[in-house]
């Protein structure tokens, strides 16, 4: 068993589920048991540790490969480290058919396990870099609210590159959308139902706002110029909420919007957009955001010398952009760190009830940052 299996068959026995999926489990939620294990093993290595603290006992976890040199450049290898939630058997590994099955293997303990298993093939070295410090940072809470990221960027964290690690079947990645998420509620009056005309239907309201959401401003997205990696910027009407019983005129109403956006978007013009939507079907409505913090887009320039270097590692041509969200936006956009997104797996695994990875994905991945990680000055 290699290196890299070894270590996730290990993360994944170590549940790491995000609180906001399982709260009150303590034995499966936070991240703290997988950052002391990895913190136990990288200082075993000879690794600079550090402990950055986010929540109470839910820390950010630094690992530094650091030259005997002057520093003249710095890469940050940085997965996350908690999962969404799962039974207890999925967190049980599993090898089967080439695949090693459980929760988190693919999404993103895959990329704990290969970023990790690479910094430790070149610490064990005699020829490191000389002029580079590599960090691996382990975040937390990617799943639910990027805190881990958000902590990291606060903090005055700089670096030449972060090579974020989530399942991207290894392709290099250098766009991705971001992610807006509303609440759009209406307001009427409640009346029996024998007697709707005396009262005013907030469902019905909302019906045509739904309505034009889905077709009208849909389509109106599909028209404008695609983003040459991303595409065109989409919206989805994901929940709605309303009325009490069936003989009563309901009084509220309210749907939740996931508002994908392209580099260029902005939260203030995404909101003018749907405002402005809301007018033309005559409907008085109110906006809340329900995300809490900016989930903006991210690009990265496709001439970064470092990205070019690291596209040669991999043996790819050109770099690839994803629907998905994921903290190289936070990275980018907040700290201002060139970010590219890289992992072995398959987004289309993660999340699932059968989550898995392949294992030679796995370790090609391990092989091709470790590579990488050599060529460095």
């Amino acid at each position: 068993m290699t290196q890299p299996v070894k270590l996730l068959r290990e993360l994944i026995a170590l549940p790491s589920v995000n609180p906001a999926f399982l709260a009150g489990h303590d034995a499966l939620t936070g991240e703290r048991h997988v950052a002391d294990f990895l913190a136990f093993t990288a200082d075993r290595a000879g690794l600079e540790i550090e402990f950055q603290k986010v929540f109470p006992s839910r820390p950010n976890l630094l690992a530094r490969l650091t030259p005997p040199g002057k520093i003249t450049q710095r890469i940050v290898l940085a997965p996350h480290m908690d999962t969404v939630g799962g039974t207890p058997e999925q967190f049980k590994p599993v090898v089967k058919n080439g695949r090693l099955y459980g929760r988190g293997a693919c999404d993103t303990k895959g990329s704990v396990a290969a970023m990790f298993s690479a910094l430790l093939a070149v610490a064990a070295k005699k020829q490191r870099p000389k002029q580079t410090e590599i960090i691996f940072a382990a975040l937390v809470d990617e799943e639910n609210a990027q805190t881990g990221s958000r902590a990291l960027a606060a903090s005055g964290f700089k670096a030449d590159l972060a090579i974020v690690g989530e399942p991207t079947r290894l392709q290099v990645v250098t766009a991705h959308k971001g992610d807006f998420w509303w609440k759009l509620e209406t307001r009427g009056r409640a009346a029996h139902g024998a007697t709707p005309h005396l009262g005013k239907n907030a469902v019905h309201k909302m019906a045509r706002v739904v309505d034009a959401l889905e077709t009208e401003y849909a389509a109106e997205l599909r028209k404008r110029p695609r983003h040459p990696l991303l595409g065109h910027a989409t919206v989805n009407v994901g929940t709605i909420t309303g009325g009490r019983q069936p003989n009563i005129v309901p009084d509220r109403c309210e749907i939740s919007i996931d508002r994908r956006t392209l580099p260029g978007e902005t939260e203030a013009g995404v909101r003018r957009e749907i405002t402005a939507l809301l007018r033309r079907c005559g409907v008085d409505a109110i906006i809340a955001d329900t995300r809490g913090a900016p989930c903006l887009p991210m690009e990265t320039d496709k001439n970064l010398p470092l990205l070019k270097q690291f596209l040669r590692s991999t043996g790819q041509r050109r770099p690839i952009g994803v629907d998905f969200f994921c903290d190289a936006s936070v990275l980018s956009n907040d700290a201002g760190i060139p970010s590219l997104v890289f992992g072995p797996g398959d987004i289309a695994q993660a999340h699932t009830a059968d989550e898995w990875i392949s294992i030679r994905s796995l370790e090609r991945g391990t092989a091709m940052l470790t590579k990488f990680l050599q060529s460095l000055p």
